[in-house]
């Protein structure tokens, strides 16, 4: 039972750190867990930094839309770091501790990336609008200073909306329990926790995140009306194709991230049930930064043909000594 507020001043213990119970006190299962968690994150860091490095070297990939997907690759690699590396501390430390101000640090910090990633697949959303709905005029509107302020924009609103939910969470007073029944410093558990009124904190998370939800998928909605009303007026068959295969790598993303994330954050704080949203947290935390990547490449024709041009231009460059080559037609004949 919670103290008056004024007891509570006077006599309840400041929290300094809190105690992440994670998943399980099985030995078995926790190394389970670590091997699976590590193999997620290893995963996770190739896929999205080798697409960022591929981006970088390829000249044909020097376009808005990869541009975009670079930007993306960088916000799944971040949140994957702020994540990951904590909770694997946690199958392995003794005690499962992390200090408040480690706590705040990686909540402010999730929810830049989280925001982030919102109003990125909005802005992708935008640009394929463009492309498609009007290709003349794609160049001049989606300039390189033009894409550069969209997704430092993006990175400007994730960062309002961390600092206003991060310091209406940590204003409250935390007296019972220190004790957050997550594998990480979500918002959720976070505010369970808290023997202070929590309805203003709670209003401010529900509401920044309805607003952030319904704001980028309006804006991806309308886009993509615009261009299905666009692709039905071509008349080729293979062209209809063409316009819609450019859509459907950054469709599936939305799809995936939308569709979890709404589900944990667009409800009171009074309907999570811990459990089942810890299996989620690891869907649209760890598992969707993984899979970005193979959704880009894998249905991306243009992203296999330049990582096919620079895996044939690191083996033939002349760093790798002539014994290591295959000859060429000439040297065989």
């Amino acid at each position: 039972m919670c103290l008056p507020n004024s007891a509570q001043k006077r006599n309840h213990t400041v929290v300094t750190e809190f105690i992440l119970l994670g998943f399980t006190d099985n030995l078995k299962l926790q190394v389970l867990l670590f091997m699976v968690f590590l193999l997620i994150y290893l995963l996770t860091l190739v896929g999205n930094l080798g697409m960022i490095v591929l981006i970088q070297i390829d000249p044909k990939l020097h376009t808005p839309m990869y541009f975009f997907i670079s930007s993306l690759s960088f916000l799944d690699v971040s949140y994957s770091t702020i994540i990951i590396p904590s909770t694997l501390m946690t199958f392995v430390a003794e005690t499962k501790v992390i200090s408040y101000t480690a706590c705040t640090a990686q909540l402010f910090l999730f929810c830049i990336a989280v925001t982030g990633e919102c109003y990125l697949l909005a802005v992708m959303a935008y640009d394929r609008f463009i492309a498609i709905c009007n290709p003349l005029l794609y160049p001049v509107i989606m300039s390189k200073r033009f894409c550069v302020l969209l997704v430092c924009g993006s990175y400007f609103m994730s960062c309002m909306n961390a600092t206003i939910q991060t310091l209406f969470i940590f204003h409250l007073s935390f007296c019972n329990s220190n004790i957050i029944n997550h594998f990480f410093c979500d918002m959720p558990p976070i505010l369970k926790l808290s023997c202070s009124d929590t309805y203003i904190a709670d209003l401010v998370h529900f509401t920044c995140a309805t607003v952030l939800v319904i704001s980028t998928m309006l804006l991806i909605l309308v886009s993509y009306i615009c261009i299905g009303v666009t692709i039905c007026k071509i008349k080729s068959a293979k062209g209809r194709y063409k316009a819609f295969s450019t859509c459907a790598s950054h469709l599936t993303a939305v799809t995936m991230f939308y569709g979890t994330g709404s589900f944990m954050y667009l409800r009171p704080s009074s309907k999570y049930t811990v459990e089942h949203d810890k299996i989620i947290s690891v869907f649209y935390s760890l598992a969707i930064p993984m899979l970005n990547p193979m959704i880009y490449s894998l249905r991306n024709k243009e992203v296999k043909e330049a990582l096919r041009r620079t895996v044939v231009k690191l083996y033939y460059s002349p760093c790798v000594p002539q014994r290591f080559r295959s000859p060429s037609r000439t040297e065989r004949t």
